[in-house]
This record gives structure tokens, sequence and C-alpha cells, in this order.
């Protein structure tokens, strides 16, 4: 086998099992609500803020409740994060950024090409100016805006997976949660909680990157957009460093092939504290790319070699993030009784760096538009009017090209982006087409050199706080006549060692996964498994 083309082993999304009729049988407990939010980031809190915020106002009570996945608020949550402030201040009017959940301003940054030894120093780009900007724990972020929505009398339940849409015709009414305590097999167990409906005049998706219930939606409905989107992996370490770090950090180059699109990023969260990661488009073309692999390489890198040195990993994490930009947005993000938030419409600006102000924004415009819907029964359509007329749809557009033109390569690609930079996306124009990354020929090479000196797959999970049971069901599904070399290609794929290659094909350790969902973009489709389960991140 020569070449992989991963869409060929991966199985079709169960959209049969993903859309139940409301009031199927299976479920144990029922709850009623004006307004659920599925996904505590901060798309699904902001929307939850305001919401709250518009029916005290109005002096209208609406019943609230917000679904999370994590046991604890943050847990599930990872980002670089460079944050502008933007959606904070217009959320929060009566505060100042010195309240809001920051680390601290960014004052000094610098953007280097690197080579294997070497580093060349670039102007920033346009794109990548953060002035003004504030370095932040995304955990904590999501920590202090599920504070701010329980003190608005908001109920937050965590340990609670979003599994099902639950649908009446071809509206949702809400979703059915997964069911905990099953055995290996999937069966009850004496301890075990069945699946609980909880039914909603409007869901909100708001569940962060790849989202299953927003892809089931989109297919089920047939909801397309202009192309398909497309994601990168990011791989990331906290460090507690010897050395003081006072600026923020951004590579491009070593040790990435040139046909692959992404860079890395190091910035300083407290004095020896450093956040550090490598963010890689899914589009590569080597079957053994390993992006976790990837960094611990680059740890070797005498930029970064030199800060690292004496100090200690103390967390680590890795998620995928939507890359396709403007033309990969959903033609609309609303239907009858739902719409879709965040990372989960593909609200991010790649050559900025951005997401996080973009998802609190629409949050808030979904509230708008949800309240407008239950007071005065105006469509959900109101909320995709609002995005388009907003800055996130303008910024998006206007650098709709420059990611897509990295599909020819680090530097043609980078001639293209810096045109469309000068003139504002204008040049080149038109609209670039791109595959999907599973549709994606893959080279089948001689593996890699092996894992360098740095941290392995094992003690990453570990670092995760990854405490998943060793006994829960298998929650990634997997094509049974998966070949050695699609398996080996998925072993790379996966960040946490999820994926063996054996002699029989394709071994799953399903506890190891910590939702990065990069597979769910290549190769297994990943599913919600029990409430709790997966990573614990605390300053990610």
């Amino acid at each position: 086998m020569d070449k992989i083309v991963p869409a060929q082993y991966q199985p079709a999304l169960p959209l049969d099992k993903l859309i139940l009729q409301d009031g199927a049988p299976g479920a144990g407990d029922r709850m009623e609500l004006d307004v659920l939010i599925v996904g505590a980031g901060p798309a699904g809190l902001a929307c939850t803020i305001e919401l709250a915020r518009l029916a005290k106002t109005d002096g209208t009570e609406l019943n609230i409740g917000v679904l999370e996945k994590a046991e604890a608020l943050g847990e599930h949550s990872l980002s670089g994060a460079v944050v502008n402030p933007r959606a904070f201040r217009e959320l929060f009017p009566d505060l100042q950024d010195a309240d809001f959940p920051f680390r601290g301003p960014v004052s000094k940054e610098s953007v280097y090409l690197l080579t294997r030894s070497g580093k060349l120093r670039l102007p920033t780009p346009p794109t990548m100016h953060n002035r003004g900007y504030y370095l932040a724990s995304l955990c904590e972020v999501v920590r202090w805006l599920g504070a701010r929505a329980e003190e608005l009398g908001v109920n937050v339940f965590t340990g609670f997976p979003a599994a099902q849409l639950l649908a009446r015709d071809t509206t949702v009414t809400g979703v059915r949660t997964a069911p905990a305590g099953l055995d290996r097999e999937g069966n009850p167990t004496p301890g075990g909680t069945p699946p609980n409906d909880l039914v909603a005049k409007v869901t909100a998706l708001a569940e962060g990157t790849r989202g299953l219930l927003a892809q089931a939606w989109c297919q089920w409905q047939r909801v397309p957009s202009d192309n398909p989107q497309i994601f990168a992996l990011g791989v990331k370490e906290l460090w507690e460093t010897k050395q003081p770090l006072d600026r923020v950090i951004h590579t491009l180059g070593w040790p990435l092939p040139a046909d692959a699109f992404g860079g890395s990023f190091v910035y300083p969260l407290e004095p020896n504290l450093v956040a550090l990661g490598l963010v890689v488009g899914l589009d590569y073309r080597d079957a053994a790319l390993d992006v976790h692999v990837l960094l611990q390489r680059l740890k070797q890198h005498p930029l970064l070699r030199t800060l690292l040195a004496g100090g200690e990993m103390v967390e680590w994490g890795a998620k995928t993030i939507p890359e396709g930009g403007f033309y990969s947005l959903p033609t609309r993000r609303a239907g009858a009784g739902v719409v879709l938030l965040g990372d989960t419409a593909g609200f991010v600006d790649v050559p900025s760096l951005k997401g996080i102000h973009y998802a609190m924004q629409s949050g808030m415009y979904a509230a708008r538009a949800i309240f407008q819907n239950l007071k005065t029964g105006t469509g959900l359509a109101e909320y995709d009017r609002l995005v388009n007329a907003s800055y996130i749809a303008a910024d998006l557009y206007r650098t709709r090209n420059m990611r897509l033109a990295f599909r020819d390569g680090f530097y043609l690609g980078g001639i293209q982006a810096a045109l469309m930079t000068l003139t504002g996306g204008r040049f080149p124009n038109g609209e670039y087409r791109i595959h999907a990354d599973a549709e994606v020929p893959r080279r089948v090479s001689q593996e890699s050199d092996g894992m360098p000196n740095g941290v392995s797959k094992v003690d990453a999970v570990f670092k995760s706080g990854n405490s998943t049971r060793d006994t829960v069901p298998n929650h990634l599904i997997a094509r049974p006549d998966v070949p050695v070399e699609v398996a080996r290609f998925y072993s790379h794929v996966c960040p946490a060692g999820v994926y063996e290659a054996v002699d029989g094909g394709l071994r799953i350790n399903a506890p190891n996964c910590v939702d990065c969902k990069a597979t769910d973009v290549l190769g297994p489709r990943w599913t919600p498994r029990e409430g709790g389960s997966g990573p614990k991140y605390k300053r990610m």
C-alpha cells in the first residue's frame, strides 16, 4: 500500500442512532426547560449569561439549563490562549479588563522561522498583532463564566454528555444524555444510571470543535457549506520553568515538513509558567506524521531548550480546531428549535489565531435571537442575520482564503497569504476549493525516527488528568477491516496512544482518549461516553 485515503476506511456518521423521536423509550428521567444549552464553554456560557440577563431585565422567568460532559467546569477546555477582550467588554459592560479572568496583557511578541538548529526573526504579520490582548487559561475563563451564570440562577449540570438529539418531525426538542456505569460490553451494571431526556423550546449546540450533534443535525437537515470544514490538531504542554519568558512567541517551519500547515506558540502565563504547543493542519500528506512526536522534537530546538532547561512539564492536553474559515461555515446555523454556536459552527479565524471572542459573541447573538423567539415567535433565523451582519462574518470574510492558500504547500501558500494580507483579502481573489481532511491522500513511507527525548504518550495522558475507568465501553467506532498500514496511521494521528497497530489490525485503548476528536476527522468516529470521563484540565 503506497497511499492511504482515510475516507475509504472511515465509518459513516451513525445518523440513525443520533436522531431520536421525542418520547422514544429508553430514558430514565425527563426534564422540561425553556432553553437547553449543550456545552459549557465560552460560547455556551456567554449565551447563558446574556439570555438570563435579558429575561431578568424583562421580568420574564426562563428555565435555562446547561449540559457539560466534563465532571467540573473547564476540565475539557483547552486553548492557546491569547484573548481579544472585545466580547468580554460587551458581555460585562460594568467591569474593567482587570476584573476579567486573564493572566496579563501581551507586552512583547516575536515570530520566528525555524530551521533544525537556527531561527530567523520575521516581521509580525498584521493579522497576528496581539498588543491590547490578554494571555489566559481557557479553563480559568470557563470556570469564571460558569460562576457568573450560576449567580444568575442558571442550572449548570456537569458530568452529563449529550449523546442524541430529540426531535419531533424536523424540529429539535432537546437531547438525550449518555448512560453511565455500563460495563465493557455496554451492558448496565448495578450502579449504573440510564440516560435522561432534557427537552426545551430551543436547544443551543455549543459542543466545541467537531460537535457530534451539530454534525448530525447538518446532515439530517441537509445544511451544506461551500467548502467542507477542515481541522488542525493542537498538542499543548504547561511547563514550570527556571527562566522567565517576557514575550509571546510564534514559530513557523521546522519541525514541520514543507507540505504541512502549522506552527508553534509559546506563551508566558506567570514569571515561571509557560504554555507551549504545536498546531498542525490535518490535511498533511505523510501518514507517519505525529504531532505529539513533533512537539517533543521542537522542544530540542535551541529556542526552547534553553527556556525549558531545569523545568518540569506539569500538564498536557490536545484538541482539534476548525480551520476552514468563511467558506466552511454552514449556510445556516439556525433551524427549527436549534442554533449552532462557537467552534461548533466554525467561528475561528486562523490567520489571527483567534476564536474565543467569536465564540462568546455568537453566544450573545444566539441569546438575543432565542429571547425574541420565545417572546414574539420571531424565527431563529434572526441569529444568522445577526452573525452575518457582525464583525464575526466580516473578519472571517476578510481572511477567507488565507488558510486555504496553504493547500499548495508552505512556500507558495505563504506568498499568496501575504498578498491577501496586503490587499485585505481581495487578491488573489476567488473562492478557493478544498477537500475534506479525510479525502486527502497520505503517502505510506518508512516509519519516522521514533520518539525523541521528551514526554511519552502514556505520560502525556497521565499529565492530562485522565482518570477514565478501565472498564468503560469503547466509544470509538472503527471499521472492523482496518489494514495494518491504516492502523499505524491512526496510531500517529492520535496524540494520546489510543490506537495501536497489532498483528490482527487495530487495537483501541478507549480509556486513554482525551476527546481531542482528531480521529473523528480522519478515522474512527468519536461518540460521547459517561459523564466525567476524559481529561481533567486545570490550567490549560
